[in-house]
Parts: structure tokens; C-alpha cells; sequence
């Protein structure tokens, strides 16, 4: 199964503080650890919100939201994406996480949908267009 795993923003994160030399060679030697596993697909870390935009959807009506946005809480700092064989060893990984962040901190996983779990409304066509996009995203 492949799992999102999204740290979550703090305080210092929305400030724009960014790691000591010791968090960013902790960090390396967890991804590396990740990669040798076959775990880690992707990742990265994120900018603040201040310097990202949102885009609202209202019907056919679409309008910008400029950052930086409210709820530091609900906010992403950075994220993974993982293969493992279940959640339970996804959370057993990030359990062996330093923290990511200069104070406490969350991570959250979210399991990634798989075509097989939108069932018949997922056809054919759609399946082949899915595998068609897949393959060229990645040759990049």
C-alpha cells in the first residue's frame, strides 16, 4: 500500500525557520534508511504558507487566496510518500523519525487511494488512461 505522510506545520515552520546542521544530517540519514528499505517514494520539505496560494472552487467560479493561511495546525511542513505492506508499518517507521521539528510536532499518514478502491466506476478506459499517465510521469 502506499501511504502519505505529512508533517505538520508549526509555529517556527510558518515563521520560516529552518533546521539546524544536526535535524538536516538526522534527516538525511532517516531518508537514507527509508530508500535502502524500498519505503521512500517521495518527499520533500515545504516553504511556509505565506508563500503559497490556494485556489477556491465555486461552481464554475474560481478565485486566488494568497498565504500566508490561519491554523498552523492543519498547515503541511512537509511530506513523504511511502511504500510499506500496511499502516502498521508505516507508523512503526515514523516512530523511528527524529523530530522534524525545533519543538513538538505531529505526523500524520493517510493511506493513498489504489485504483481497485473506486470499483466499477473506475473503467477500462479510465484504467487505461491511469497506466498511460503513470508510465509517462515516470520517465521524468
Amino acid at each position: 500500500m502506499r501511504v502519505m505522510v505529512l508533517v505538520k506545520a508549526t509555529d517556527d515552520s510558518e515563521a520560516g525557520v529552518m533546521p539546524e546542521e544536526q535535524l538536516i544530517d538526522e534527516m538525511g540519514k532517516y531518508n537514507e534508511e527509508l530508500v535502502k528499505a524500498g519505503v521512500m517514494l517521495a518527499g520533500d520539505g515545504l516553504h511556509p504558507s505565506s508563500k503559497g496560494v490556494r485556489v477556491r472552487f465555486s461552481g464554475k467560479e474560481r478565485s486566488v487566496i494568497d498565504g500566508p493561511f490561519a491554523e498552523t495546525k492543519e498547515l503541511v511542513a512537509g511530506y513523504w510518500l511511502w511504500q510499506v505492506r500496511s499502516m502498521d508499518e508505516a507508523v512503526e517507521w515514523v516512530k523511528r523519525c527524529p523530530n522534524p521539528m525545533l519543538t513538538d510536532s505531529e505526523i500524520e499518514i493517510r493511506p493513498v487511494f489504489e485504483p481497485e478502491d473506486f470499483g466499477e466506476a473506475f473503467t477500462p478506459e479510465a484504467r487505461e488512461r491511469d497506466a498511460r499517465l503513470r508510465a509517462q510521469t515516470s520517465q521524468r
